[in-house]
């Protein structure tokens, strides 16, 4: 049986791809319809869709509909998840730091 896959490790993996992370930072300062979101990137609508759902799926973004459209909108949740990951790695990498920075005084 392979592990669950956590959000941090889809909204890293959705972030992987260049096309998906400049959707999402188009994404940062205002809430978008496909339409928009689509402009100006060299990729097809279908794919944008296609990228917006794995987007959706690390949930690194969120849907609200008005009326007929779909406006897409950063989820917090995939970017907390990412955030906590950071912080419990950056801990630990600090924890280790300071063991080393220890033992090497206990040598002086």
């Amino acid at each position: 049986m392979g592990h669950a896959i956590s959000n941090s490790e889809k909204a890293f993996n959705a972030l992987g791809d260049p096309t998906r992370r400049a959707i999402f930072e188009k994404l940062r300062t205002t809430p978008l319809a496909v339409v928009d979101i689509a402009n100006g990137l060299p990729v097809s609508r279908p794919a944008v869709s296609q990228h917006l759902k794995v987007l959706r799926d690390a949930k690194l973004i969120s849907i609200n509909q008005q009326g007929t459209k779909n406006i897409y909108q950063v989820n917090r949740e995939g970017i907390l998840a990412m955030r906590n990951y950071l912080d419990k790695f950056w801990d630990e990498a600090l924890s280790a730091f300071k063991l080393i920075a220890e033992q090497e005084e206990k040598k002086l």
